[in-house]
């Protein structure tokens, strides 16, 4: 009877030994040079996918079937000796045993069988370790890539046609060479993005983002449906560490879709606050989760990690200010209350200490202050890691001893495998893009067709980037759309920081679109929940994280910049953000059909579309005075329903 759990706690040692290693790895690696760029990924991506194969059965059902069990052993060995071969043949030291005495890159073109072969077995282990962990979207997306790059002579015309690929090219292209597995997303996730998982791992482990949620319900106990606030505010706060929707809405929604239940709100509405907060959290700065550094790759002009989060703050704080307001209105709509004691509140902060948010909100400022120094962000990262361990010692609550150490390294090498293996997986579609010219016949497609206007073009990238969002990571996401529709951002007539922020916001926006909404999922299974319910409950709160893109596009001054990529004046930013405010509240009245009192049916259509009509024109020629109209409209209808508000209630007391 004890030899299944002997075997079970067995491999739970040897993953988490494994988990520690490929933390200590990355620490390691991007603050010295023992290996170059390449070999680095190569045993990033090792890593990886060995947890990948030892943790995740490939069947669920079968998970105790022996079997299956030497498969995967035989699956961890073959991607030990597939990313291995890549490690050899690309680090210099290691040049006795290179094929042919010449390094993998510089045989481009003259790749033996032996490294076609080697290619072939590590794209099949990155199908299978993605539809693993992430499911079958990101592999038949990407096996759709590698069948348009073969079969490219015999498409239609409408299908972007090409000259065609042999598997050789195939292979060499997504696996062998750079700009496959071994590109810019693996390149991204191991430089950057890792590393701010360990962050927000280490922090839980001292006891500072438990603190985050008790600080909010302490916050907002007397307020209107003060549990959905809470999740508001601690979504967004540690949203911006993980980067992950689902992952946010499954930690911090065990215990806020409970309380705001129990205040009075619906299951599917409960879970549909937390989807859209969630969903939120990786816009919000200084992290983002990994958008920021992706943007550091991709936008040209080159930008700075401190003008992308200077470009991020307006309108994360505008998202959600509109998702507070929105859940407030509802609130006192529904009538909301916070069931909670003054005694229990009372009870759960003498579980914490004040020291807790001192080193929440001071490893966030030491992060702050060397990214404004110039520290790139991987020594910044580096440092701030320093910082929480230094900051918690001052406090027995917050202290960290070897076992909450280990166990901060373990979960963040759990929570960031999925990242690695979907960036590997991207890296595949993406050296097909480049294999095949899509790059740049996909771009002159939207062109044309766009060519009535940037709106009709914005229109076209937001539903690309949601369909292709349905099921991926957020930032994954958003690295396909900018290196698939890549051109396109940068002939659009506005700021290219706001135009890669636009797509970023829809990758994130897909997790909360009806009918593949998964942070809407993760939140309808905790709160038992009707999934498609919850699913269209969570787009309604985050509404305005499908029209704040097209505002800051169209008016880059809410991103502080202007349309020829200076520095907006101070006094530009103001009168936008003033006028998106006033849309704001009237948006956030019409989801909720409730202001100061209930809106009647015909109030909330008026004051949606005079507030979508703000978003949705610039400053330009007549636009111009439209946007001051339905601002102006929109002002009156609020200012008039507090007036009738007011009005009845005197006429009640009298």
């Amino acid at each position: 009877m004890t030899k299944p759990q002997e075997e079970t706690s067995v491999s739970d040692l040897v993953q988490n030994i494994l988990g520690c290693v490929l933390c200590l790895f990355v620490l390691l690696a991007v603050n010295t040079t023992v290996f170059d760029e390449q070999p680095n990924l190569a045993l990033f991506g090792m890593l990886g996918l060995a947890l990948v194969f030892l943790s995740r059965p490939i069947l669920k059902a079968w998970k105790d079937a022996k079997f299956l069990k030497v498969l995967d052993g035989l699956l961890v060995l073959a991607t030990v000796i597939a990313f291995g071969y890549i490690f050899v043949q690309s680090e210099k030291r290691l040049s006795q045993f290179w094929v042919d005495g010449a390094m993998l890159g510089d045989r481009a073109g003259n790749e033996t069988p032996l490294d076609f072969a080697i290619g072939l077995v590590g794209v099949v282990l990155v199908l299978e370790a993605t539809r693993r962990i992430i499911g079958w979207t990101l592999p038949i997306l990407c096996t759709v890539f590698i069948a348009y790059a073969y079969f490219g002579p015999s498409l239609p015309d409408w299908a972007f046609p090409h000259r065609g690929a042999s598997w050789q090219d195939i292979v060499k292209s997504s696996f062998l060479q750079y700009g496959g597995v071994f590109g810019i997303a693996l390149k991204v996730m191991f430089m950057y993005v890792f590393l701010f998982v360990l962050f927000g791992s280490l922090l839980e482990q001292t006891g500072a983002t438990g603190y985050i949620i008790r600080f909010a319900r302490r916050l907002f106990r007397k307020s209107s449906g003060g549990p959905a606030k809470v999740a508001v505010v601690s979504s967004g706060l540690m949203g911006s560490l993980s980067g992950s929707a689902v992952a946010n809405t499954a930690t911090t929604g065990t215990f806020t879709i409970p309380l705001m239940k129990s205040s009075g709100f619906k299951p599917e509405t409960a879970a549909g606050v937390e989807a859209a907060a969630s969903s939120g959290g990786a816009l919000m700065p200084p992290i983002m989760g990994a958008g920021a550094y992706m943007m550091l790759e991709m936008v040209e002009p080159t930008v700075t990690y401190v003008q992308i989060i200077q470009a991020a703050l307006i309108p994360a704080l505008l998202y959600y200010s509109a998702l507070l307001l929105t859940v407030h209105f509802h609130s006192q709509r529904i009538g909301a209350k916070d069931v909670a004691t003054e005694e229990e509140i009372q009870g759960s902060d003498e579980t914490s200490s004040p020291w807790q948010g001192v080193v929440f909100f001071g490893s966030f400022l030491l992060l702050i202050v060397m990214l404004v120094n110039g520290y790139t962000p991987f020594r910044s990262v580096s440092i701030g890691l320093l910082g929480i361990i230094g900051l918690a010692i001052f406090h027995p609550s917050t202290r960290l001893d070897l076992s909450k150490v280990f166990a901060a390294l373990v979960g963040a090498a759990k929570s960031g495998v999925a990242l690695i293996v979907a960036a590997s997986c991207v890296g595949i579609i993406l050296g097909m893009v480049s294999l095949t010219g899509l790059g740049g016949a996909l771009p002159d497609a939207i062109q044309s067709v766009a060519s009535e206007g940037a709106l009709v073009a914005l229109l076209m990238m937001m539903v690309s980037t949601i369909v292709l969002g349905m099921g991926l990571p957020s930032a994954v996401c958003y690295l396909l759309v900018a290196i698939l529709i890549g051109e396109v951002l940068t002939e659009l007539n506005t700021a290219p920081l706001a135009a890669h922020l636009f797509v970023f916001y829809f990758g994130m926006m897909s997790m909360v679109t009806p009918p593949v909404a998964l942070a809407a999922y993760a939140g309808a299974a905790i709160a038992g929940a009707d999934v498609i319910k919850a699913a269209f409950a969570a787009f309604r709160f985050s509404l305005v994280g499908f029209a704040l893109p097209f505002a800051f596009v169209l008016r880059p001054e809410l991103v502080m910049l202007t349309q020829d990529n200076d520095a907006a004046a101070p006094l530009m930013i103001a009168a936008h953000v003033g006028t998106t405010l006033v849309a704001i509240v009237g948006l956030a009245a019409a989801v909720a059909g409730f202001a100061i009192g209930r809106l009647t049916f015909w109030q909330r259509g008026i004051l949606l579309l005079a507030s979508l009509t703000v978003f949705f024109t610039s400053w330009t020629g007549t636009q111009f005075f439209v946007h001051l109209i339905s601002t102006g409209v929109t002002a009156v209808l609020l200012l008039s329903n507090t007036v009738v508000r007011a009005a009845d209630e005197t006429d009640a007391n009298a």
